[in-house]
Order: structure tokens, then C-alpha cells, then sequence
């Protein structure tokens, strides 16, 4: 049996919705907060600046579901629950974190731009 072509390229293809995924800015900075180890939800919203309870949530979720973070509960009172890379969700963090380097390395550029571009239209 043969792989799957895998073609961003197609609107049919499922791996749009992946590079969705990857490319949202929420997905970027949790997986960058979570890179040195297991957090609690709060302790992953305290570090993320910005991100409303729900997009912390629903963007977990979605990490979760594509095999990217492993939630864990623990049998405890008061219930704990804490959220983990998975193996490849590590896989995710060298490419993220070119990212994030990149945008605060050319950040001047990118608004020196912006700055230029507004002033002409």
C-alpha cells in the first residue's frame, strides 16, 4: 500500500487545515510556552499575554485532537490537569521557534514598511 500524496497546494487537501493549525499565532505561542515541560491551563494562560480563556481552550483542543499535546488528569481533589507536547509536538518547536525569531528579528523592517505604505495611500 502506497502513501498518501500530501499536496498543500490542493484546497482538498488536509494538510491546509494542519498548516491552519500551525500557522495560528495561539498555536505558536503555546506550543513555544510549553516546550519546557508540562503546564496547568492557568499557568499556560499567565504566560501568554492576550489569549482569552476561551481561544486557550479551543485552541488546546485542537492540539490535542491532531496529536500535538497530551492532556493528563490526575485523580486528585481538587482535580489536576496538566498539558504536555507530545513526540511530535516537539517536532513542531524548532520550526515555531524560527518563527518567532525571525518576526522579532525583522519586527523594525516589518514596521518601517508599514510606516512607508501608510503614508503613500
Amino acid at each position: 500500500m502506497t502513501e498518501p500524496q500530501w499536496d498543500p497546494y490542493n484546497r482538498d487537501c488536509p494538510t491546509r487545515q494542519m498548516l491552519d493549525r500551525i500557522g495560528d499565532r495561539w498555536t505558536v505561542l503555546i506550543v513555544g510556552t510549553l516546550a519546557d515541560g508540562p503546564l496547568r491551563f492557568g499557568e499556560i494562560a499567565r504566560r501568554i499575554d492576550g489569549i482569552s480563556q476561551k481561544m486557550l481552550t479551543q485552541t488546546l483542543r485542537g492540539l490535542e485532537r491532531d496529536g500535538l499535546v497530551e492532556r493528563t488528569l490526575y485523580p486528585q481533589v481538587p482535580p489536576r490537569v496538566e498539558y504536555e507536547l507530545t513526540d511530535a509536538g516537539h517536532t513542531l518547536r524548532e520550526p515555531l521557534k524560527a518563527l518567532e525569531e525571525w518576526a522579532a528579528a525583522h519586527m523594525a523592517t516589518v514596521i518601517a514598511a508599514r510606516s512607508e505604505y501608510d503614508q503613500a495611500v
